[in-house]
């Protein structure tokens, strides 16, 4: 097992009160992201609500996904090799300069009361080129800003604030679409990401490793960064074990089917389920952010996937509303367990000058999880009824955490997250040059 890293600090317990928000930059790059996910989260509300509007056809809101998808997919992989090339924080702000335009030119197609929606798929496809370049900066860009014996209360409170955000960004939307409109909407949206970009360029960067010249094309490199999750059971076992639990055992699609033929409730009730799954996940996030894990981590991270599972199995058989929502809080809270685990042990495992590349496939995989999980759910609810569905997905979610024990024992074995250290020396480095971010 590796040795833990000496700057660590975990020879003496952590303080109840977060350090991670004491540390120079880390609070404005919090605002900063929280102002961009409050952004893009109003604008998709605002934005389906329109297409619908104009076409009244569902598979027009399809097309709203896929336009922002299927670039974000195409774009990963070179954002990440990016991302290790130049400033990521200059990286991130750029692309939320062109989330913001896509935002002002969304307000003045709205202003042109034009009828149809082939300019708002073209906005959209800019608007998903520019989350692919967001994503890897980033994940990457937080072990810069904070120094490491923190790291991991900062990603339990980045994690923790930005499901809130994610929670209250649709209402508010809603909210402003019903003032003003998309005008109004939209407007608020391009100030927010405007706001971000001015609060992020005032973040310190003060523990980026020198920058390094690599070789190669950006193919190679990015075989570089497979490779490297290919060597490091650690980083695969806990990105994989990620994608197969979710693309198996989600429960999230079926909600509609389970709240109208199982729980005979309405939309209200459906609202309520889901926000039980995410109020598990906030008072979670409140937790870990006061008191990180320290210990048993590897243990903790497939025991909370076990009981995500579990939750989902529960969930699926119970036929009582209130021990529905109770399964669905217990599910989000294993959930967010595992979240803040598996992005600290991949941010602890990766050398600085591969975080980009490394955290791209990683967001790789939690894309493909989400999109094809809810294809699984849906498609084998076709075929097999809703109840069947969400049963076979939660005992397939259990056969992975028995499976990925077996597979991956040095992952379960990972006591401290200190010590999922990297490798003395990342490949394909030749040269390096001090780093010099503002």
């Amino acid at each position: 097992m590796p040795t833990p890293c000496p700057c660590s600090t975990v020879s003496r317990p952590l303080p109840l009160h977060n350090a991670a928000l004491q540390q120079p930059g880390f609070l404005p790059f919090l605002t900063a992201r929280m102002l961009g996910v409050f952004a893009q989260q109003m604008q998709a509300v605002v934005v389906a609500w329109q297409v619908y509007d104009i076409t009244r056809e569902p598979i027009s809101l399809a097309y709203v996904g896929l336009a922002q998808f299927l670039p974000m997919l195409l774009l990963l992989i070179p954002a990440g090799d990016l991302a290790d090339r130049i400033s990521r924080k200059h990286m991130l702000g750029a692309s939320w300069a062109v989330a913001s335009v896509c935002a002002m030119l969304l307000l003045w197609l709205s202003t042109l009361g034009a009828h149809g929606v082939g300019g708002i798929y073209a906005v959209l496809v800019l608007f998903g080129c520019s989350r692919a370049f967001t994503g890897p900066a980033m994940q990457s860009l937080l072990p810069q800003i904070v120094p490491r014996e923190h790291l991991a209360q900062a990603l339990a409170t980045n994690s923790m604030l930005m499901r809130t955000a994610a929670i209250a960004a649709p209402v508010l939307g809603g909210v402003l679409y019903g003032l003003g409109g998309g005008v109004l909407t939209y407007a608020v949206c391009a100030l927010a990401l405007a706001a971000g970009v001015l609060l992020l360029w005032r973040v310190p960067v003060r523990y980026a490793a020198p920058r390094q010249a690599l070789e190669g094309s950006m193919w190679q490199r990015a075989t570089d960064g497979f490779h490297f999750i290919r060597s490091r059971p650690i980083v695969l076992g806990t990105i994989s074990l990620d994608l197969f639990a979710v693309l198996l055992g989600g429960v999230i699609a079926l909600l509609p089917v389970y709240a109208k033929e199982v729980l005979h409730t309405g939309p209200e009730g459906l609202g309520l389920l889901r926000s039980s799954m995410a109020g598990g996940e906030i008072l979670m996030g409140l937790w870990l952010s006061n008191r990180p894990i320290q210990r048993h981590v590897g243990k903790v991270m497939f025991a909370a996937v076990a009981v995500f599972g579990l939750a989902n199995l529960a969930f699926a058989l119970s036929h009582w509303f209130w021990l529905s929502m109770a399964m669905l809080a217990v599910a989000g809270a294993a959930d967010m367990v595992s979240v803040y685990i598996r992005s600290a042990l991949v941010q602890f495992s990766t050398p600085d000058t591969m975080r980009g590349r490394v955290n791209a496939v990683n967001m790789l995989f939690i894309s493909s999880s989400n999109e094809l999980g809810e294809f699984r759910a849906g498609s084998m609810a076709a075929a097999l009824g809703a109840v069947p569905a969400a049963i076979v997905g939660s005992l397939c979610t259990l056969g992975v955490v028995a499976a990925w024990m077996q597979r991956f024992p040095s992952l379960r074995q990972v006591d401290r997250l200190e010590d999922a250290a990297p490798p003395p020396s990342p490949p394909a480095a030749v040269t390096t040059t001090p780093t010099a971010q503002p």
